[in-house]
């Protein structure tokens, strides 16, 4: 995240470096979304039959040539640079540890979380992860321990690319992007919304704050891929096609976890606090 520098002390330069690094987000958000508008717009149409249409949507890859260069390119990069660190990592950093890492980094993102559920129109999922937020930001000390799972929010994910699928919106096709993994054209829009709809990405420059937010966003992606080591390298070793595995695993996940968010009509109030 970058913004114009600042001293700390300086207060009166918080509020244009704030407002020039926002301008800067949502452009970024605003040229992912154009650049995958414009890949979309070669894109086969759908089928109107049902079955051809779900056959369709399990396989639909249209650029399936320049999402395995992707591919291609982000698993050497990954060879020689992340894995290597995320080994290292896992050498160096109980696994204790690397969970309170990984419950902090997941308290962080709450807020983008609420701010999707209510999107989808689901308050009670918003109001769970609210009460997450709150309570592990303040008895989790900051996030490290994850005490609202033990009160009864357990956590749940959404996303700006679930909230468009709630909507109707399809997922539009199968994108391999560069250094970041499986993607589509509505989760790569809904990747650059989410970027708006986190409040770190609004924290001015001086007190450190900046520094955090860098440190931050570097550990969610060590521990991230910390966590898959083997399942990664098992997949790599054992499957025959390696790229459709990852493909039709994101696919079915996608969906999965979209038609969780559209089929959850609990009541708005915990049963206990009935």
């Amino acid at each position: 995240m970058t913004a114009e520098s600042q001293q700390p002390g300086q207060e009166g330069a918080i509020r244009p470096a704030t407002a020039r690094h926002t301008g800067r987000m949502a452009l970024r958000g605003c040229l992912v979304a154009c650049g995958l508008l414009a890949l979309s717009a070669c894109a086969d149409p759908k089928p109107t039959d049902p079955e051809a249409l779900a056959e369709y949507e399990e396989a639909h890859d249209p650029y399936e040539s320049l999402n395995r260069k992707m591919y291609g390119l982000t698993t050497t990069v990954d060879k020689y640079t992340t894995r290597p660190v995320a080994k290292a990592y896992v050498w160096a950093v109980p696994r204790p540890v690397r969970q309170a890492f990984g419950n902090m980094i997941q308290t962080m993102n709450e807020p983008v979380v609420f701010f999707n559920d209510v999107g989808a129109g689901k308050p009670r999922r918003a109001g769970d992860s609210f009460a997450r937020w709150v309570i592990n930001m303040t008895a989790g000390l900051g996030g490290f321990i994850d005490v609202a799972k033990y009160a009864g929010f357990p956590h749940h994910d959404n996303d700006a690319g679930l909230t468009l699928a709630t909507w109707g919106i399809s997922s539009g096709p199968y994108l391999f992007l560069p250094m970041m993994g499986p993607s589509s054209l509505r989760d790569g829009i809904g990747y650059g919304l989410d970027q708006g709809l986190s409040p770190w990405n609004y924290v001015p420059r001086g007190y450190g704050l900046v520094t955090f937010n860098w440190a931050y966003n570097m550990l969610g992606i060590i521990n991230g891929r910390a966590d898959h080591l083997n399942d990664l390298d098992q997949l790599q070793r054992d499957a025959l096609d390696p790229y459709a595995t990852i493909r039709s695993a994101y696919q079915q996940q996608r969906k999965a976890l979209a038609d969780s968010i559209k089929n959850d009509h609990r009541a708005t109030v915990p049963a206990w606090y009935n």
